[in-house]
């Protein structure tokens, strides 16, 4: 495990900025809703609520989370990376710590406002994490341990698991405040599968007069192999060579650069893969 001072300080940067405006969303929109945002969040608040209505315990958030995210923080230091857990546990921290002191205040009474602009909030914040190999803790382990494993995009499966959190929270506190919190975690991962792209994938189709090297440059920029597949043009009825390669679509535009350097006139057909089997280079987590 090495440390680089540049990146790795860029990396505590982001984290301890995500951090707060994480729990500034839970202490504003979140708070003010009265929204179970799903995830370890959602139940730590949950459990706070409970807490505080059937047996008069006023709990603190930090101490509920932490004790929440020890099995995620487990699979993440066993099967994800040990930096990537260390940072997760830097951001758990702190979020915790930040939610507990930070006073809250209200920004609108809107509760459909609040459920789209705080889970577009949320959204921002789990991209933030992601984009610097850490997480927010609880179900992100989950779902990156899954999309590592399986190479799927997994954040719709926890989706459906938040669902079920949420329908304990409805028939606890009434329907309205778990329907509000759907739609707070529907928007928080629309916005993460527009900004977080590793685990989602891009088919290429490349009508090129240098395949070999337009091979050659994929790899170097992906590390994904490439198939060249022989045809024949209509229109000029000559001899054609296909370059057919699958990447992560964060890598598009890395190979769309390498491919315009080796074959400037190179006609490119982009589709958005949908489903993938077989065997897929995905780059491991430190």
């Amino acid at each position: 495990m090495r440390f680089d001072r540049k990146q790795d300080s860029k990396r505590i940067v982001v984290i301890v900025a995500a951090a707060f405006l994480m729990a500034l969303n839970i202490k504003t929109f979140v708070r003010t809703g009265g929204l179970y945002p799903g995830g370890a969040t959602g139940l730590t608040i949950l459990i706070q609520t409970i807490c505080e209505r059937f047996l008069g315990l006023v709990v603190p958030y930090t101490v509920i989370n932490l004790l929440l995210n020890a099995f995620p923080v487990y699979v993440g230091f066993r099967f994800i990376g040990r930096k990537f857990t260390i940072y997760s546990c830097l951001m758990i921290v702190l979020t915790s710590f930040l939610t507990d002191i930070i006073p809250g205040f209200v920004i609108t009474y809107d509760t459909l406002l609040i459920s789209i602009f705080g889970g577009m909030i949320n959204g921002l914040v789990i991209s933030m994490c992601l984009m610097v190999n850490a997480t927010t803790g609880g179900t992100d382990f989950i779902s990156i341990y899954l999309s590592e494993k399986k190479g799927m995009d997994a954040w719709n499966l926890i989706l459906g698991l938040n669902v079920v959190i949420l329908s304990v929270a409805g028939l606890l506190f009434g329907w309205d405040k778990a329907l509000y919190s759907i739609i707070f975690q529907f928007a928080s991962t629309q916005v993460l599968h527009v900004l977080y792209k590793k685990y989602q994938k891009q088919t290429f189709f490349i009508v090129t007069g240098k395949p070999e090297e337009i091979c050659d440059a994929i790899y170097k920029v992906s590390r994904h192999g490439a198939t060249i597949l022989e045809g024949r043009g209509s229109y000029e009825h000559c001899e054609r060579n296909v370059v057919y390669s699958v990447v992560s679509r964060e890598e598009v535009k890395k190979v769309l650069q390498a491919v315009r350097t080796v074959d400037s006139e190179a006609f490119i057909n982009e589709l958005k893969t949908e489903g993938l089997s077989g065997r897929f280079y995905q780059r491991p987590t430190d």
